[in-house]
C-alpha cells in the first residue's frame, strides 16, 4: 500500500471538481441562509490511485441542527483525524474517487450503505465471486456484506458517492459479521468498541 497524503481542494484525478454548500439558519429571521461553501479536502491514498473527499459526516441519530450544533460535531470530528470509514452513530457521505485499473481491496463496513455511481464504471465485487458493472446513475445498497470496488477503464477515472449509515451489529447464520477493513490499511477503524 501507498502513502497517504492530503491536499486542501486539490484532488488527483482528472474530473470535475465538486463543491459543498452547507446551509444553516439566521439566528434574527428563521430564513435559509449559506454557512460555508468550499471543495472540502481529498485525501489520497494507495499511491494517488484512490482519493476520498468527506463532504459531511454527524456523529448521532438523528442528529441536532440546534445552535449548529452538527457543524460544530463535524468539524471536530474531521480534526480528529480518526474518522473510519463509518461514524459509529452517525452518517458518512463521502466521494471517492478511483483511478484507471485501481487495485480492489476486499472489506466489509457494519454499516448500510448507498454507493451512487456518478462518472465512469465500477465493478462492485463480492467475496461470493459475483462481479457486477455499474454505470452512470446506478446505486448499490451494500449490507455489511464483503465486498471491493474496481475501475475496469485502462485511462479514466470512476467517481462515487458514498452515504454510509451505521447500523446495528449483523448476524448471519449466528455468526457476528464485524467490519473488516484488514486490506485497507490506510483507513482507520470505524468502532472502538470492539
Amino acid at each position: 500500500m501507498g502513502s497517504t497524503e492530503t491536499s486542501t481542494g486539490g484532488q488527483v484525478s482528472d474530473l470535475p471538481p465538486i463543491r459543498r454548500f452547507i446551509t444553516t439558519h439566521d439566528d434574527a429571521t428563521g430564513k435559509a441562509k449559506l454557512y460555508s461553501q468550499d471543495e472540502g479536502q481529498w485525501q489520497s491514498l494507495r499511491n494517488a490511485s484512490v482519493a476520498f473527499n468527506v463532504a459531511y459526516t454527524t456523529t448521532g441519530f438523528p442528529p441536532s441542527l440546534n445552535d449548529d450544533a452538527d457543524i460544530t460535531a463535524y468539524k471536530e470530528t474531521m480534526a480528529s483525524g480518526d474518522l473510519g470509514l463509518v461514524n459509529p452513530n452517525g452518517t458518512v457521505c463521502r466521494y471517492v474517487d478511483f483511478g484507471p485499473g485501481s487495485h480492489p481491496v476486499m472489506h466489509r463496513t457494519q454499516s448500510l450503505d448507498y454507493g451512487i455511481l456518478l462518472e465512469g464504471s465500477i465493478e462492485m465485487m463480492l467475496d461470493s465471486g459475483e462481479v457486477h458493472t455499474l454505470r452512470r446513475g446506478d446505486v448499490a445498497v451494500q449490507r455489511a456484506t464483503m465486498h471491493a470496488w474496481r475501475n475496469p477503464s485502462d485511462t479514466e477515472w470512476a467517481r462515487m458517492i458514498f452515504m454510509l449509515q451505521d447500523c446495528q451489529p449483523i448476524k448471519v447464520g449466528g455468526t457476528l459479521l464485524e467490519e473488516d477493513i484488514r486490506n485497507a490499511t490506510e483507513v482507520p477503524a470505524s468502532r472502538k468498541d470492539h
